[in-house]
């Protein structure tokens, strides 16, 4: 067998939980990121019918049913994984009934992924219907993001305007828009099932007062459409009620033409 601690998804998902907490984004042991693996790849470096032990899942996940995912674990800071990743994550796959997660390799010192599983997998059945190539969830707390969401309605069409008018790279890179989902507990699978309700049409969903949840075909997508909104949501904050020129809709359908985008509807005026 290969050593996992140099296998490209392994170094990957060092590199990018460094990078979301230098960015500021996972205070402490917040956030978390789960990676759908290729079973193949995966094979060259565990024995992937070597079961550690099981961990339920919470919910009924009998869609992933033997699909393996790379997660962060509970209460693990991502400052922490690029030094002992062991620890910090572990590889997962999903039983043949979806009660339990079989543990293949990490969680070394008996801990488990991270509280957001059913969200975190629910979005995964969500994306993979629309997209089969989907493969990472990726949780944060971005600063701005979330002051932005304090101070605008939990509206997605006005929340998504906003970020429209404000940066023209907002509507290429997500023309689908943001869902908004209204506070609730996390960590249930109440905002698990509300997540994968919004994820059927879009690769971002804010929580209001707590996060986002940002999608793609790898981490660098996922990383990418958070740090766009971002940076947006800091643009925003930073001339609220002093925005003078802001990006008319008739700029912004034109991006839109221009790179042969379907925009989400009802977002712009007829």
């Amino acid at each position: 067998m290969k050593d996992i601690l140099k296998a490209p998804f392994i170094v990957e998902m060092c590199e990018t939980t460094a990078n979301m907490y230098r960015q500021g984004w996972d205070e402490r042991n917040g956030g978390n990121i789960s990676y759908l693996l290729d079973e193949k790849e995966v094979a060259e470096y565990l024995d992937i019918n070597k079961v550690i032990r099981t961990i339920p899942t919470g919910f009924d996940a009998t869609k992933l049913a033997g699909k393996i995912f790379l997660v962060t674990g509970t209460g693990k800071y991502f400052k922490n994984v690029q030094k002992d990743p062991e620890t910090n994550l572990g590889i997962v796959k999903i039983s043949a009934d979806g009660t339990t997660a079989e543990l293949l390799w990490g969680y070394k010192d008996g801990g488990k992924f991270t509280s957001e599983f059913p969200a975190h997998m629910m979005s995964h059945i969500a994306r993979l219907e629309q997209d089969p190539n989907h493969r990472v969830v990726a949780h944060s707390h971005p600063t701005y993001t979330i002051a932005m969401n304090t101070v605008c309605p939990a509206d997605e069409r006005d929340f998504t305007h906003k970020l429209w008018q404000s940066n023209t790279e907002c509507v290429v890179v997500f023309p689908d828009g943001v869902g908004v989902l209204p506070c609730m507990v996390c960590g249930t699978e109440a905002i698990g099932i509300a997540t994968a309700e919004k994820m059927k049409d879009h690769r971002i969903v804010v929580w209001t007062n707590h996060g986002i949840y940002g999608t793609g075909k790898d981490l660098d997508e996922a990383f990418g459409l958070i740090e766009t909104v971002e940076k947006t949501a800091q643009i925003y904050m930073l001339s609220l009620g002093h925005a003078v020129n802001i990006i008319p809709d008739d700029v912004i359908r034109g991006l839109a033409e221009l790179w042969n985008l379907k925009m989400m509807d009802g977002v712009l005026d007829d």
